[in-house]
């Protein structure tokens, strides 16, 4: 069964930087799609960031991290990272890793989701 992981969250200052990382364990045969989301206190998830597994398709992000926040694979591991520069009070929040991937034999993808990680933007 796949399983989701992320990892690199914590405390920060405004202006700090901090790495997500997402690393899925099972048997995948192929990843589509790997984003981050985000839940702020007492609203809605959000999406933040994009990237397909075709290399030619660029990373999309939300307006409100653009230019601040990096979406990356480190490697052809089914992983992909978050790198977010620049940080404000406003980007504290929980943060989810989804990928839509094929698992095992299965014929159709589906989304897998992390547990989340905590991202506190404090002085």
């Amino acid at each position: 069964q796949v399983q989701i992981t992320e990892s690199g969250g914590g405390l920060v200052r405004p202006g700090g930087s901090l790495r997500l990382s997402c690393v899925a364990s099972g048997v995948i045969q192929r990843i589509s799609t790997m984003r981050w989301y985000r839940q702020r206190p007492g609203r809605e998830r959000e999406w933040v960031a994009t990237r397909s597994s075709i290399a030619k398709n660029p990373p999309m992000y939300h307006d409100s991290v653009k230019s601040r926040f990096t979406i990356s694979r480190p490697s052809a591991a089914p992983a992909v990272d978050l790198q977010m520069n620049s940080l404000k009070p406003e980007d504290t929040a929980v943060y989810y890793c989804g990928m839509t991937l094929l698992e095992g034999q299965k014929s159709d993808y589906s989304d897998y989701w992390g547990q989340g990680i905590q991202v506190t933007v404090s002085p």
